[in-house]
Parts: structure tokens; C-alpha cells; sequence
């Protein structure tokens, strides 16, 4: 049985999915149960000679994929999130500290996030104006990062934004457009400043 036909029959019978998801996740917390966290080195794929410093957060249940490169790291305070999406880092990157990644994302291979950076593909849902916005749930539109990018501090990267390979991301930045190869973008919304 393959994870699309066991994903099918949970779609299949809401019931069973919200209790193995309540078995799974902290509800209050949104984060997997602690039961859950001491199975994750035989869930969670970490290349060769990667490094997660012991304060990340990581906040990977077992049925979305979560993998680290090889010579990677992610720094400390780090939250690292794909109970949404799934999260794969690239070969020769590094997650700088107090960064937050929610999937589902895609980092390339030798990209450099520096401190503080927001990489995010999860959108709350708000366009019932008589629900609360807790209620209306979630959608999400995939980020990719390809190879050869360096991101600047504080900088904050959207749903469904592709940054372009070989390009920089400035320090405060927010990008909310697909930012295209060999670029330098900043500023709010960023924009390109140069090509390189």
C-alpha cells in the first residue's frame, strides 16, 4: 500500500483521520505529541554529516517528509514545520538561527538563510466574514528556493514565491512574487534592484 492510497482512505472517512491526527499532533499546541518526537530520527531523513542543533523545533509529524542534506545545518532556535507540506532542504545549506520554515517547502543545495528569516507557505483562511478565522481553516501554495541563494536577516518569503537560482534576497525583505534567476531583490514588497 502506498502513502497516496493510505492518504485517499483518510479522506475517505473523516472520522478516522481526526483521531489518528489527534494520536499524532498536540491539539492546543499544534505540534506532534511527545511520544511522537522520540520516533523521529526513524521518520525524518537527514543526509550525511547534517546538523540540527538539540534547540530547533521541529514540528514534523511521520506523514509529511521532512529531509536535510547532506553537510547542512539548522541553527539554533530554528522551528522547522511540515504538518502542512512537506520540507526538504538541499545538500551544503544552512538554516540560520531563529529562522521558521512552514511547508510545504523546497530549499535547494547551497542556500544561506541568515537569522530571523520567515519562510512560509501557509496562509490562514478568512474569506467567510460570519466564521471566525480559526475556523475557516488553511490553504497552502508551495515555496521553492532554489540552489545558490543567499537570504538576508529578517527577511520573509510567501506563499508560492520561487526564488530564482544564483539570486539574493535582502536584509528585511518581504517577497510576495516569484523572484527570477541571477536577481537582487528588496525592500516592501520586494522588488529587483539589480541583476547580477
Amino acid at each position: 500500500m502506498n502513502n497516496e492510497s493510505v492518504r485517499q482512505q483518510f479522506k475517505d472517512n473523516p472520522k478516522l483521520k481526526k483521531f489518528v491526527d489527534w494520536l499524532i499532533m498536540n491539539q492546543v499546541e499544534t505540534r506532534p505529541r511527545w511520544y511522537i518526537r522520540l520516533l523521529a530520527p526513524l521518520y525524518q531523513h537527514r543526509g550525511r554529516h547534517s546538523v540540527i542543533h538539540n534547540s530547533v523545533r521541529m514540528d514534523t509529524p511521520p506523514y509529511r517528509k521532512f529531509r536535510l542534506g547532506r553537510y547542512s545545518v539548522i541553527e539554533s532556535g530554528a522551528c522547522i514545520n511540515n504538518a502542512v507540506g512537506d520540507v526538504i532542504i538541499g545538500d551544503y545549506t544552512r538554516v540560520g538561527l531563529h529562522n521558521t520554515i512552514i511547508g510545504p517547502v523546497n530549499i535547494g543545495h547551497h542556500v544561506n538563510l541568515a537569522q530571523g528569516i520567515t519562510v512560509t507557505a501557509l496562509n490562514h483562511n478568512f474569506e467567510d466574514s460570519e466564521k471566525r478565522i480559526d475556523e475557516q481553516g488553511v490553504s497552502t501554495t508551495p515555496v521553492v528556493i532554489e540552489d545558490d541563494v543567499w537570504i538576508g536577516a529578517n527577511a520573509v518569503i510567501l506563499p508560492g514565491v520561487r526564488v530564482g537560482t544564483h539570486s539574493v534576497v535582502a536584509a528585511g525583505a518581504v517577497v510576495t512574487k516569484e523572484v527570477p534567476p541571477h536577481s537582487i531583490v528588496a525592500g516592501i514588497p520586494a522588488k529587483i534592484i539589480k541583476k547580477i
